[in-house]
């Protein structure tokens, strides 16, 4: 269970924010990052100023779940991946019902890498934190990078897997697998998009 934040300014503009806000009163920015969308447009000197804020806070709460994964959302988006990762499964300590965590877990534990170049030990991470997220909920872009995964590293190191990407990839697209999800994934990744994908 999330710790309530106490005390914590808006990141982009400073106000002071009540216990729960997530959302600035004054700015309109988020005080709280839920979502890798409330940081994929940001201005780099924004997300190190989110980045710092929330670093402030956790000195003061660092079991936070929210804080966590906020500061965990900025590192990402700068591809400091194991600081993110490290944070992330501090934030999966305290709420273990939240896919993105997961997610985005598996997401840093690639490094900027394509599967492919990914030894198998973190291949098995990244499988088991997927299968964590879609237990929790079934979305398309978790099938999708999972897809992308078993294509990249089983399918083009022919190896065999059950399911295969194909199998993966259809589960995405039932699922409501959006243009723009996977626009961003491989703006996080850093890696290009598969033709077959």
């Amino acid at each position: 269970m999330a710790h309530q934040i106490l005390d914590l300014k808006c990141p982009g503009c400073g106000a002071p924010s009540g216990a729960g806000e997530t959302v600035c009163r004054y700015c309109g920015r988020p005080v709280i990052i839920s979502t890798f969308n409330s940081v994929y447009t940001m201005p780099m000197p924004e997300i190190n100023r989110y980045a710092g804020a929330y670093r402030q806070a956790l000195a003061e709460n660092p079991e936070n779940a929210e804080l966590n994964r906020s500061v965990a959302m900025c590192y990402l988006k700068l591809r400091l991946y194991d600081k993110a990762q490290e944070a992330f499964e501090k934030a999966a300590e305290q709420e273990f019902d939240n896919p993105e965590t997961f997610f985005y877990g598996a997401v840093c534990l690639l490094k900027g890498k394509r599967p492919f170049m990914t030894v198998k030990p973190v291949i098995e991470k990244i499988e088991e934190y997927i299968n964590a997220a879609l237990l929790i909920e079934p979305r398309g872009i978790f099938y999708y990078f999972l897809s992308y995964v078993k294509y990249d590293y089983y399918f083009c190191k022919r190896l065999n897997t059950t399911p295969d990407y194909r199998e993966l990839l259809n589960g995405a697209v039932q699922a409501g697998l959006s243009v723009y999800d996977v626009e961003q994934l491989y703006g996080i990744l850093g890696t290009p998009k598969p033709d077959c994908l």
